[in-house]
């Protein structure tokens, strides 16, 4: 909504015929409450998409994935 009413000349604009970022990264309106709510008491450490995670992982020699069943559920 704040990208919308951001000035056309400036960065940041979303133009009105782009659908609402939800519906643009796929994120379920409900699961954006809660991940907004609760974002520190259910992640602790790195979040993103399995694949990402894995990366990071392996980039920081990490055997677990603390956080995958949280992202899967509330960024899928």
């Amino acid at each position: 909504m704040t990208g919308r009413c951001i000035r056309e000349d400036k960065s940041g604009y979303i133009e009105q015929n782009q659908p609402a970022l939800l519906s643009r990264f796929n994120i379920n309106p409900e699961n954006w409450l809660t991940l907004t709510k609760d974002f520190r008491r259910l992640f602790h450490g790195a979040v993103g998409h399995s694949g990402a995670l894995a990366d990071y992982c392996e980039h920081k020699g990490l055997k677990r994935r603390t956080n995958l069943s949280c992202c899967n559920k509330l960024l899928a």
